[in-house]
């Protein structure tokens, strides 16, 4: 089994920064994949950003240029950078693991991001 806890999320003003980060634990051997999410009230959760076991990443258009998805293998962590926030990016920010060879979808609790002046 495959545990992810999330970190970093706060209230930050029109145009500041926040880094989510993204712990796992367990099974870790097991993840083939890891990825952002977000989701507002009412509306379906969202792909954000991925990055695959080997490293190739992928951002959403929404967020291209703007979001940055990275880890550090030695602590089994992915973070996002989020730079330029707009208030529309406020959102839970959930983190996502694919495990093999079951095909296991693995999510964190979420991590509130605000965007507000």
């Amino acid at each position: 089994q495959v545990q992810l806890v999330e970190s970093g999320g706060g209230l930050v003003p029109p145009g500041g920064s926040l880094r989510l980060s993204c712990a796992a634990s367990g099974s870790i051997f097991n993840i083939s994949y890891r990825a952002w999410y977000r989701q507002v009230p009412g509306k379906q959760r969202e792909l954000v950003a991925a990055i695959s076991r080997g490293g190739s990443t992928s951002t959403a258009d929404s967020v291209k240029g703007r979001f940055t998805i990275s880890r550090d293998s030695a602590k089994n962590t992915v973070y996002l950078q989020m730079n330029s926030l707009k208030p529309e990016d406020t959102a839970v920010y959930y983190c996502y693991a694919l495990t093999v060879p079951d095909g296991s979808n693995i999510w964190g609790q979420g991590t509130q991001a605000t965007v507000s002046s």
